[in-house]
């Protein structure tokens, strides 16, 4: 039951309802219980009056003559009569039944009820349409026979409800002031109650946008404690995250900066009228690579993004991963041949039971940068041609499905293989172009597919040892929500 209905849940509403829904709902049951005490307690002593007259009358019962008589003086008859709410009626039977006074249309005992004489019975009954109340008492006067006889008196219950009305009356209408009064008590506790949490509330609007510090969880009623702890926790994370995004920018800016000067400066030496054919060729060449540079830098910048809010924009769909692998090998084909790297696949054929649960477009991305940057460290040339091999095979034991990439190249050092997974870090003394943002986009893939990434050497002992990179997507988890990946170093 909805006392005060809301389009939006509120908690005053809510605790207002559990509270006074009750309580409105007790107080007509209330009124009953009230209704039958009072009925109870106003028969009592009208209940004793006709045991005392009952008992009074059998007194009168009498052996004369070996005969039972019944004599009750006029005085008396007159006194038991006179009543102003009531009526009174009695009836008194001999030992074989026979009538010896009061009325004869008297209703008699239920005929299964056996009582000792002299004890008195009340019971509930009619009396020529009126509902009454029955005193009765079976006698054995000295010198009768061994039947007993019967008295009876009833009375009409008027007084008993008058009686039973005066007292809901002064039980009950005090509850009609008490009643509003105890809504009104419970509204201003309730206020009362929820003031921290209105203060709670002022204390983060008067907040300026860019104040991120904990909330004070000292301040607030132990029940609110966990929610102030769990928003403080929020506000950690999006301070982290505020300053993950400004250090990522501020390093973007930094990476952009350097292409984008030189292609200035290039096309200022171009403009040189001093410049003859050569030095123009070479400014444009210079400008060429200036603005691939940069074409690289963002186009991987869009993909760490993209990577990074695909958890939520994207669902999981079934993918091959052969041929996921086998199509970034192709596309990397005429690059690698151009630098003389032998680029292959070593793995199932696409369709032959290499599948799990992701996002193909994600995917891609990853064993496209894992397979450019294998290219981009691996020294080659025609004489000594380096090698990159894509690897897939599933794991039964783990219950998983592996990807590795390894390459013939200077390897990577145990002291950076977590380093390179930070954006724009780049192993010193390879001279080579690029962002350093390939291996923090593959981490954010492989987190979003809850795989785990391992860096270790492709050649343990021989020189140069060569980089492995391995991805395990554990296949049993694959409907579960995307976990955390883990970059590990191995030694």
């Amino acid at each position: 039951m909805k006392i005060f209905q809301r389009e939006q849940r509120s908690l005053f509403g809510e605790i207002l309802d559990w509270m006074l829904t009750p309580l409105l709902l007790l107080w007509p049951v209330s009124l009953a219980l009230t209704w039958l005490v009072a009925q109870s307690i106003a028969g009592k002593p009208f209940d004793r009056a006709l045991e005392y007259n009952v008992q009074t009358l059998a007194q009168l019962v009498t052996v004369q003559n070996q005969r039972v008589v019944f004599n009750l003086p006029q005085p008396a008859r007159e006194l038991l009569r006179a009543d102003d709410s009531d009526l009174v009626y009695y009836q008194v039977l001999g030992p074989r039944g026979e009538f010896l006074s009061g009325e004869r249309d008297f209703p008699r005992p239920p005929d299964e009820e056996t009582s000792q004489p002299g004890e008195v019975h009340l019971r509930n009954d009619e009396m020529r349409g009126l509902d009454v109340r029955v005193a009765y008492i079976w006698v054995k006067p000295e010198g009768a026979g061994p039947q007993p006889s019967l008295v009876q008196v009833a009375e009409t219950r008027e007084k008993r409800s008058v009686l039973a009305t005066e007292i809901i009356k002064g039980v009950m209408l005090p509850q009609f002031v008490i009643l509003p009064l105890a809504v009104l008590l419970v509204w201003l506790a309730l206020v009362r109650g929820i003031k921290p949490l209105s203060q709670l509330e002022e204390r983060i609007r008067a907040r300026k946008p860019d104040d991120l510090s904990p909330l004070d969880d000292k301040a607030v009623p132990l029940e609110v404690a966990p929610l102030v702890s769990s928003v403080n926790d929020l506000l950690t994370r999006l301070k982290d995250s505020i300053a993950t995004q400004k250090r990522f920018l501020a390093d973007a800016a930094h990476q952009l900066k350097t292409p984008l000067a030189g292609l200035r400066m290039q096309a200022d030496l171009a403009q040189r009228e001093a410049s003859n054919a050569e030095e123009l060729k070479l400014s444009l060449k210079q400008i060429g690579r200036s603005s691939m540079r940069a074409t690289h830098t963002v186009n991987q910048l869009l993909a760490l993004a993209r990577a990074e809010s695909s958890g939520q924009a994207i669902a999981f769909q079934p993918c091959d991963l052969a041929r996921i692998v086998t199509d970034a090998v192709q596309d990397s084909l005429q690059r690698a041949l151009a630098r003389h790297i032998d680029l292959g696949y070593d793995g199932p054929t696409p369709g032959g039971g290499a599948r799990l649960q992701g996002n193909p477009t994600l995917l891609k991305e990853l064993v496209a940068n894992l397979v450019d940057n294998a290219i981009n460290y691996t020294p080659s040339s025609a004489d000594n041609p380096g090698v990159v091999t894509a690897r897939v095979f599933a794991d039964p034991f783990g219950g998983a499905l592996v990807l590795q990439v390894e390459d013939s190249g200077p390897g990577i050092s145990p002291a950076e293989r977590e380093l390179v997974f930070q954006p724009f870090y780049r192993t010193l003394g390879t001279n080579v172009d690029g962002s350093g943002l390939g291996l923090p986009i593959v981490l954010e893939i492989a987190r979003q597919h809850g795989a785990e990434i391992v860096l270790d050497d492709a050649r343990p002992g021989q020189l140069p040892p060569g980089t492995r990179v391995t991805v395990r997507f554990l296949l049993s988890e694959r409907n579960a929500a995307p976990a955390a990946a883990t970059a590990q170093a191995a030694s």
